[in-house]
């Protein structure tokens, strides 16, 4: 083959432009175009976006629908958003494009969670059409779901499963440290829990569901609890400082049941600087079964380079899986994409 594949980038935030530079440095991809959504920034090269010195002579564009009829790539990776609602809109400009997606929003890691019409919709269109939709990310998408799903294949019996990913908070930005309620008093931290403006992790329910699909198992109901992290010591974040009595994070918790027992239980306690308190970060996986299975990793898998990692790397999986809507417990197993993709089509 010596086409390569084209792909074009929906979102040029921190994700968005991580998965653009991996992108340029695949063999057999070309980056063929880019849409973001500040229009002041319309017709400027993608190489500044970018934060390259070499000129790419890619103009960022505004309107979806129209680069995609001009450029006809094979692929688009979203990274506009988090949830489901606001994620179809684009993926369906996508879909009647006749162009593959990559998502990583979190709702659409598992979207029949939120809304198994909408699924259906995507899933529909998407083999009409002759495309695959995937979602994935470092979580949901693979800690605290893929590689749980992994780890029982070793497994004759599961009973239950708890896993945790502890993270710190201190590389991002305002809008995420604002979704995970640091920098308030435990009061508003819980006012915000009721007016929705303190969230947590995205994506609990959905890793509970793919989990429970791979296994067989019949969730009945998930709950799920949100506690402020209340710091001790002053923190210095790159975009606020945390004083002591005011929350540097969010540990949050769900609990899927499976006629009333709690069988899938997923914890995510997220702050600024744990270290000052002592707090080390890792990933923890234990699954009760024959045999008990225990995985532990400190530091944490890095969350960004994670995400743009499996955004990238999922490409070619995507591009010779069947039509419609898929999740990463329905694909071959990713693995680092060192050679050229081109290589890899029609496997």
């Amino acid at each position: 083959m010596s086409d390569r594949v084209k792909i074009v980038l929906l979102g040029t935030g921190q994700m968005g432009t991580g998965i653009g530079n991996q992108i340029l440095k695949k063999k057999g991809m070309e980056l063929a175009g880019a849409v973001g959504r500040r229009k002041k920034r319309a017709g400027r090269d993608l190489s500044e976006i970018l934060g390259l010195e070499t000129r790419l002579d890619i103009p960022l564009s505004v309107d979806l629908d129209e680069l995609l009829k001009a450029v006809r790539p094979d692929l688009l990776i979203q990274s506009t958003c988090s949830c489901l609602r606001d994620a179809w809109p684009e993926i369906e400009i996508a879909l009647r494009n006749e162009v593959n997606v990559i998502s990583i929003a979190e709702e659409m890691s598992y979207p029949a969670y939120s809304s198994n019409e909408l699924a259906e919709k995507i899933n529909s269109l998407a083999v009409k059409q002759g495309v695959t939709v995937l979602g994935t990310g470092i979580n949901p998408g693979f800690v605290l779901d893929y590689l749980i799903i992994a780890l029982t294949s070793v497994c004759l019996e599961v009973d239950s499963i708890t896993a945790s990913r502890v993270n710190d908070l201190s590389p991002y930005g305002p809008s995420v440290l604002k979704s995970q309620g640091v920098g308030l008093t435990p009061e508003d931290f819980e006012r915000g829990i009721a007016d929705g403006s303190v969230v947590g992790h995205f994506g609990f329910p959905e890793s509970i569901s793919m989990i429970a699909r791979a296994l067989g198992w019949k969730i009945n109901r998930i709950e799920q609890m949100r506690k402020p992290i209340v710091s001790k010591v002053k923190r210095e974040a790159q975009v606020m400082t945390i004083y002591p009595g005011y929350t540097a994070g969010c540990e949050h918790t769900a609990v899927g049941y499976m006629d009333d027992r709690a069988v899938i239980t997923l914890i995510h306690p997220q702050q600024v600087y744990p270290y000052l308190e002592g707090v080390a970060t890792g990933d923890n996986i234990m699954i009760k079964g024959t045999p008990d299975i225990n995985l532990s990793g400190s530091p944490e898998i890095p969350g960004g380079i994670g995400t743009v990692a499996l955004a990238v790397n999922m490409i070619p999986h995507v591009l010779n899986a069947k039509p419609g809507l898929a999740t990463m417990a329905d694909l071959p197993v990713p693995a680092a994409l060192l050679g050229d993709i081109r290589d890899m089509m029609g496997r």
